[in-house]
């Protein structure tokens, strides 16, 4: 069985248009860039053709990748998430205790995981290390760079 995926709306609607530019835009792209390439003639010495060739199958393993992704997504409901516990979905102040400075994270399926944007996924060791506790809770976080202590300040919705 597949893994199941996690989203927030926001992410379900990204991976949506993501495909649905793919399949409109850029298949519709790479097929011109073939037919141009096409006309230059022989193919065995044709590095435009190869590389359009190329490019075709990034973007249909790209397609195939989302369109599986979407069969078997789960959409977090911001209504059920509970401020009690962190969980995927859930939004938090930490205290990171080293540095004394706050941080806000959300916890997101790993499709949706970007750091620079405060979205950290629930494979990541932070994510994980996170997920079950509550606030005032003093976690200590394994890292590639060492252990990071953080205390949790707030659970939002």
């Amino acid at each position: 069985m597949a893994k199941q995926i996690l989203v927030t709306d926001e992410g379900l609607k990204k991976l949506e248009a993501e495909l649905e530019e793919l399949k409109s835009v850029k298949r519709k792209e790479i097929a011109d860039k073939i037919k141009v390439a096409l006309s230059f003639g022989d193919l065995s010495e044709n590095s435009e053709y190869d590389e359009a060739k190329n490019e075709q199958a990034i973007v249909e393993a790209r397609i195939a990748t989302l369109e599986q992704m979407l069969k078997n997504v789960k959409i977090l409901d911001a209504a059920d998430l509970s401020t009690d516990t962190i969980h995927v979905g859930s939004k938090m102040k930490l205290k990171d205790i080293e540095f004394d400075e706050e941080i806000e994270y959300q916890i997101v399926g790993s499709t949706e995981a970007d750091p620079f944007d405060g979205k950290i996924s629930d494979e990541s060791p932070v994510g994980q290390a996170l997920l079950g506790h509550k606030v005032g809770d003093i976690i200590d976080v394994e890292t590639p760079s060492g252990v990071i202590k953080f205390e949790v300040l707030e659970i939002l919705k």
